[in-house]
């Protein structure tokens, strides 16, 4: 008896990437319908995966440039624009072999693939360090020096001590290793790319956690940022312990300081 099309249907949903090749052949001459549609389905996700390996491949290419390094190390950070909140910093050295897909400029993620890369990322990667840099201290010494600081942070909080940094646009002062800014390197290099991810679900979950301080400033929405709705409550209600000082001085007349 032929197999029945959902029966073939649910062999090429459950079939690895590498296993569809010799389904295609098996199934290439039945003219039911339901089997040509589904066959097309499963050559069409085997194409995006293929094209999503190739991506991944390229962006390993200063990784593969800087191989004789031992332990490359990702930088980015998160958080230099909102009006409150930390700025927050990412370390990550991945495994010289890492073939994990998706990584990408975190920006350009959505909110549920991010947070399915930050547990991959924090189970598989070498180490993982994360800095932070409080609203009190961007007040203090600007939002750069702050970011270096955050920086500075997640570095030394590896367990493994990278001896090549690449960095999302920035050389971070007053560290001993050598040092490689990348111009948009989250999008051009999986270990910033995956350092960015960090930093944006930790400081994400951070806001939400405000969120629920603050409820009035819809910090789980905007995370901080001047959206509408976080300004018109800044002018309601005032700032909040939270709020960057120095941020905020076109929508309030008056800060405490």
């Amino acid at each position: 008896m032929a197999e029945s099309i959902q029966e073939i249907k649910k062999k090429l949903q459950a079939a690895e990437y590498d296993g569809l090749p010799e389904l295609f052949s098996i199934y290439e001459n039945d003219g039911r319908s339901g089997v040509i549609q589904a066959l097309a389905a499963a050559r069409k996700r085997l194409l995006a995966y293929e094209k999503e390996v190739e991506r991944t491949e390229k962006l390993k290419f200063y990784e593969k440039k800087y191989a004789s390094y031992s332990y490359i190390c990702g930088i980015d950070e998160v958080g230099r624009g909102p009006l409150c909140g930390p700025v927050v910093a990412g370390a990550v050295i991945l495994p010289k072999n890492c073939n994990i897909l998706y990584i990408n400029d975190s920006k350009k993620l959505s909110e549920k693939k991010r947070e399915e890369l930050y547990e991959i990322i924090m189970e598989q990667a070498v180490s993982v360090g994360i800095g932070y840099a409080t609203p009190e201290r961007i007040d203090e010494i600007n939002i750069l020096q702050a970011t270096y600081e955050a920086m500075r942070e997640a570095v030394s909080g590896l367990s493994v001590q990278p001896d090549l940094l690449l960095n999302d646009a920035v050389t971070i002062p007053e560290l001993p290793m050598e040092q490689i800014p990348i111009i948009k390197g989250d999008a051009k290099s999986i270990s910033i790319g995956a350092a960015s991810i960090v930093a944006k679900v930790t400081r994400d979950r951070m806001m939400c956690e405000y969120d629920s301080v603050f409820p009035e400033y819809g910090f789980a929405s905007n995370k901080g940022y001047g959206s509408a709705q976080h300004i018109a409550a800044l002018k309601k209600y005032g700032p909040c312990p939270i709020h960057r000082k120095t941020f905020i001085t076109h929508f309030v007349t008056e800060v405490n300081n």
